[in-house]
C-alpha cells in the first residue's frame, strides 16, 4: 500500500540505479526438477498486490497454495473479492481463506481510495458474479493447516498488515519453527531517506497493526523485510508498462488497467512520472533474491506514540546497553536493490499471459 511521498524519491530511483551488470542480465530463475516453492500469499488485494500476485503464479519455479485476505488497499470484503476475482479469471487454483478486518487492538481504518480506487482495484468493472467462494477456514486457521501439512515447505508471502499472521502465531507457535521462510513487504529503516509512507515514521502495512508487524518480526522463522526505503527504489513508467501490455495477454492487460488510477495518483499527489512498486519487490525478492541487499539484525516496531508502528532494527554485532531488541531473532532486512533487474524480471515473467 502506498502513500504521500515526494519527486526526490523519484529523482533517486531513476538517476541512482545500481551497476550490477551481472546481476541485470541474470535469467530468470528455471522451475528446478523439483517440486515448485509453495507459497501461500496474505494480502490486502489492491494494485500493487495484483501485480505481485501474478507475478508469482506465472513464475514457473512457484506453486501459490493458498491465498489469505486482510483489510488495508480496501475494506476486508473487496479485498477479498478481488482475490477471488483474481483467482477464477487466472486460474490460481489455490483456496482462498478470509481473514482478519480489525487489527489485534481493533483498529478499524478507512480505505484509501485515492491511491487503489472505491473496489481497490483501481475502479476497473469487476464482474457482477464470481463463481469462486472462500474457504471455510479463517485465514489464521489455514495458515496454520498449511504449514503443517507441509513442514518446512511453506513461505509465506505477507503483503498487506500481519494481522493473520499474528493470529496463527498466536494460535499455535510452532508453526515458527515449521515455516520455511516468511517475507514482508513492509516497514521502512532509513536507509534511502525514507521510514515510512502514511507518517514521517511509518509504512502503511506495519503501522495498520503494529502490534501484529512486532509479533510477526519476533518469531523465530527465517524472515526477510522489504520495506519502503528499498521498494522506493523500483519504479514503473507507463512506457513501461505499455510495452508488457501490447506484448502480453489477458494478464498484462488487466495489470495496465488496473494501474491507471495507480498512476494516476503518482502523478497527481506525488508529482512523479512513474509509480513504485511495493508489493512486487517482495514477490522479486522470493524468485530472485540475488537482486537484493541485505543486512541481518532483530527488528522491533513502535506500538504507540507519535511514532507508532516504525520498524527498526539492531544490526547484528552492534552492542547496546540491555534492551528491548535482546533475545530477538535476527532477520533480514533489505537494504538495496537493483531497480533495472526488478523491472526486467517482470517483465520476462508477464509478457506473453
Amino acid at each position: 500500500m502506498t502513500d504521500l511521498f515526494s519527486r526526490r524519491h523519484f529523482l533517486a530511483a531513476t538517476g541512482g540505479m545500481l551497476a550490477a551488470g551481472a546481476a541485470r542480465s541474470a535469467p530468470l530463475l528455471a522451475a528446478s526438477a523439483s517440486a515448485p516453492r509453495k507459497v501461500i500469499v496474505d494480502a490486502d488485494i489492491g494494485v500493487d498486490d495484483t501485480m505481485a500476485l501474478l507475478l508469482l503464479h506465472f513464475a514457473p519455479e512457484v506453486d501459490i497454495v493458498g491465498i489469505t485476505t486482510v483489510n488495508g488497499n480496501g475494506t476486508l470484503d473487496n479485498t477479498t473479492r478481488n482475490a477471488l476475482f483474481l483467482s477464477e479469471k487466472f486460474g490460481i487454483q489455490a483456496p482462498v481463506a478470509k481473514g482478519a478486518g480489525v487489527s489485534l487492538d481493533n483498529r478499524t481504518d478507512t480505505a484509501p481510495t485515492f491511491i487503489h480506487g472505491d473496489n481497490a482495484m483501481g475502479n476497473i468493472v469487476l464482474p457482477s458474479r464470481i463463481n469462486r467462494t472462500v474457504d471455510a477456514r479463517p485465514a489464521w486457521q489455514m495458515i496454520v493447516d498449511m504449514v503443517h501439512a507441509h513442514p518446512h515447505e511453506i513461505t509465506i508471502l505477507g503483503l498487506g498488515r500481519l494481522t493473520n499472521l499474528a493470529l496463527a502465531l498466536r494460535h499455535d507457535p510452532t508453526i515458527a519453527t515449521l515455516t520455511r521462510e516468511v517475507i514482508v513487504m513492509g516497514g521502512g529503516f532509513g536507509l534511502h531517506g525514507d521510514l515510512g509512507n502514511v507518517t514521517p515514521a511509518a509504512e502503511a502495512n506495519f503501522k495498520g497493526d503494529p502490534m501484529a508487524a512486532d509479533m510477526v518480526c519476533g518469531a523465530s522463522w527465517p524472515m526477510t523485510i522489504v520495506g519502503v526505503d528499498v521498494t522506493f527504489q523500483t519504479t514503473m513508467t507507463d512506457a513501461y508498462l505499455q510495452d508488457i501490455r501490447d506484448q502480453g495477454g489477458p494478464a498484462s492487460r488487466l495489470i495496465w488497467d488496473v494501474t491507471r488510477f495507480y498512476m494516476a495518483f503518482h502523478r497527481q499527489r506525488l508529482g512523479l512520472d512513474a509509480m513504485y512498486v511495493n508489493d512486487a519487490s517482495a514477490s522479486a525478492y522470493l524468485l530472485r533474491p540475488d537482486l537484493f541487499k541485505t543486512r541481518r539484525g532483530a527488528v522491533r516496531v513502535v506500538c504507540g506514540g507519535v511514532a507508532d508502528g516504525e520498524s527498526i532494527q539492531k544490526p547484528a554485532g552492534k552492542r547496546f546497553p540491555p534492551g528491548a531488541w535482546d533475545n530477538r531473532p535476527e532477520q533480514a532486512v533489505c537494504t538495496d536493490v537493483d531497480p533495472d533487474g526488478v523491472r526486467n524480471l517482470f517483465a520476462r515473467v508477464m509478457r506473453g499471459h
